[in-house]
């Protein structure tokens, strides 16, 4: 690795490892739709057309999650018996990539927010313990989801161990046969898990039907969990990404990276994040962009996805079911359209059809910016910070790493002293095929077609009048 000088931060620490102590675990959520000029337009409802109410929620939603879903108070208390699961392993670790600053000869300082010291490997059980709480408390006995790469479905499988909740989960067929280990997670957990599309509900068979070798989607798996909820009384449905009560239960990690970063004297020119659904990039960029949006500092913002599946930087700001079934609520989001079927790329989770509706009407007013990369680019990336930092990133985070990256060395050619913080938002260590594959150089690049990204979004469902 080549020499370079390591610049000093402000506080004149080079420290890799900033740690905060339990006692710094925030004690409340930041609901960002507090200060967003302009809020999402609002769910509808598939048949009638008009606004959701929480009486159209409840089937399959605890009365506290839908109250948080639209509420547009700035700060939620987070409950004690959550805290006390998040003392497992939060706050998590923020460190600097002084190794990789050093070897890509950059002026600019590297900051990572690390979400793979939870139980699962990853973010996914700073909601997921939270779902788990207030559905117990509500006298559910069991959930149903779905999952892509498999960081969810174990990370709920995880919070319902917690809390005595059976769990049921759909996992992405392509995904259930790329990453066994993870089903293996759920299983020991004590999840039941399905490879979606099945033949255990209506929508899983119509699927099969139409398309018996079909890989499935993260649309087909959705719409598969919420029929199985509404189908069950004593059964709810929990989702791991795009709404807001999701994203508000994840910004425990900016809010967190915020009090690490003031410790050594720093804030980020640039936040940078995954997105698939939505709630990593969201619960690491909120916090700072509450500082932007109430006036106090100016930051940037930017969102890194796929070129197989581009929802921000070729969908389109529609209203569209978050299902293929079309069995949820219409969101406005940006979607590629719910009849979209991703190619099967490592990045299990990144292959979502649709985006969050606040990270949607964040990036439609220009507050945050989006960025598509192909996958064998995000994988050289993730090989390089493995090198350097030591950590395997999921291939989900090695987006976030790729961005980083090409930041930092603008910033070398620029001469800039940028301070950037990405989220390394779960480990690789389930994904090794995907690292196999790539470095046998059997990975290939995949950009999804505009015809198909058209011939999709002309499927999008008409509004009731």
């Amino acid at each position: 690795m080549s020499s370079y000088p390591v610049r000093p931060s402000p506080s004149g620490s080079t420290a890799r490892a900033i740690v905060l102590d339990e006692r710094a675990l925030p004690r409340r959520w930041y609901n960002v739709a507090a200060d967003m000029p302009r809020l999402p337009e609002p769910p509808l409802h598939p048949a009638t057309g008009k606004p959701v109410t929480p009486e159209d929620l409840a089937p399959i939603f605890p009365r506290s999650l839908i109250e948080q879903e639209m509420t547009t108070e700035r700060w939620i208390e987070i409950p004690e018996p959550v805290l006390d699961i998040y003392r497992l392993w939060r706050p998590t670790p923020l460190y600097r990539a002084i190794r990789l600053e050093q070897a890509l000869r950059t002026p600019a300082r590297i900051y990572y927010k690390y979400e793979g010291t939870s139980p699962a490997g990853s973010h996914k059980p700073n909601t997921a313990v939270a779902q788990a709480y207030y559905n117990q408390q509500e006298g559910i006995r069991r959930l149903a989801t779905e999952t892509g790469a498999g960081q969810w479905g174990s990370a709920l499988a995880f919070a319902c161990a917690q809390f005595g909740l059976a769990c049921t989960v759909y996992m992405v067929k392509v995904s259930y046969h790329q990453k066994p280990y993870r089903r293996s997670l759920m299983q020991v957990w004590g999840a039941e898990v399905h490879a979606s599309p099945t033949s255990l509900t209506q929508a899983g068979r119509k699927v099969l039907a139409e398309s018996p070798d079909s890989p499935g989607s993260l649309g087909i798996a959705i719409s598969e969990a919420v029929e199985d909820a509404a189908t069950h009384p004593d059964t709810n449905y929990s989702l791991g990404s795009v709404l807001n009560h999701v994203l508000l239960h994840q910004t425990v990690i900016g809010l967190e990276a915020r009090e690490q970063l003031a410790l050594v004297g720093e804030y980020p020119d640039v936040v940078i994040g995954c997105v698939g659904g939505g709630s990593n990039f969201g619960g690491l960029a909120f916090p700072f962009l509450m500082d932007r949006l109430q006036g106090r500092r100016q930051v940037e913002v930017l969102a890194v996805e796929p070129t197989a599946c581009p929802t921000l930087t070729k969908g389109k700001l529609r209203y569209d079911f978050g299902d293929t079934a079309g069995l949820t609520p219409l969101l406005h989001m940006y979607t590629l359209g719910h009849t979209f079927v991703p190619p099967g790329i490592h990045a299990g989770g990144l292959r979502y059809h649709g985006d969050s509706p606040l990270i949607s009407r964040l990036y439609e007013d220009g507050l945050i910016g989006a960025r598509a990369y192909p996958q064998r680019a995000v994988f050289e990336a993730a090989i390089q910070f493995a090198r350097t930092e030591g950590l395997l990133p999921a291939p989900e985070s090695a987006h976030a790493v790729r961005a980083a990256i090409d930041e930092a060395v603008r910033a070398r050619e620029e001469g800039l002293e940028r301070v950037i913080l990405f989220g390394l938002s779960g480990h690789g260590h389930f994904d090794l095929g995907a690292y196999d594959a790539y470095l046998a150089g059997q990975l290939e690049d995949y950009e999804y077609p505009a015809e198909l990204v058209e011939q999709a979004l002309a499927a999008l469902p008409e509004l009731p009048r």
